[in-house]
């Protein structure tokens, strides 16, 4: 399992980037599919999460209405579209996975659960 992000990058307070997280060695069939944050001295917080086994989207309430989760699944590729970017928004954007194993997985924004990570990509947003 690899996941690789990209899209990364500095953009003025207001902006938007769309972060991509490429996945390989598994499909999204199964699977919970979270990205995550972590701002210099700060705890890892779960910014936005889908599972497999259950519709609906988790955001933290920080970046509701202003981040999306999509996926393609042809791509197998998720992304995280960022608009209206605030400077406390920069940070280290990790995607990461967990492998439900048939089961239920209710995201919740809680990065223990999750196996699997990328290796981050840097989010810089000035003001």
């Amino acid at each position: 399992v690899q996941l690789v992000e990209s899209g990364g990058g500095l953009v003025q307070a207001g902006g938007s980037l769309r972060l991509s997280c490429a996945a390989s060695g598994f499909t999204f069939d199964d699977y919970a599919i979270g990205w995550f944050r972590q701002a210099p001295g700060k705890e890892r917080e779960g910014v936005s999460c889908i599972s497999s086994s259950h519709s609906g989207t988790y955001y933290a309430d920080s970046v509701k209405g202003r981040f999306t989760f999509s996926s393609d699944n042809a791509k197998n590729t998720v992304y995280l579209q960022m608009n209206s970017l605030k400077p406390e928004d920069t940070a280290v954007y990790y995607c990461a996975a967990l492998s439900i194993g048939g089961g239920f997985y209710y995201c919740s924004g809680y990065d223990l659960d999750f196996d699997y990570w990328g290796q981050g990509t840097q989010v810089t947003v000035s003001s």
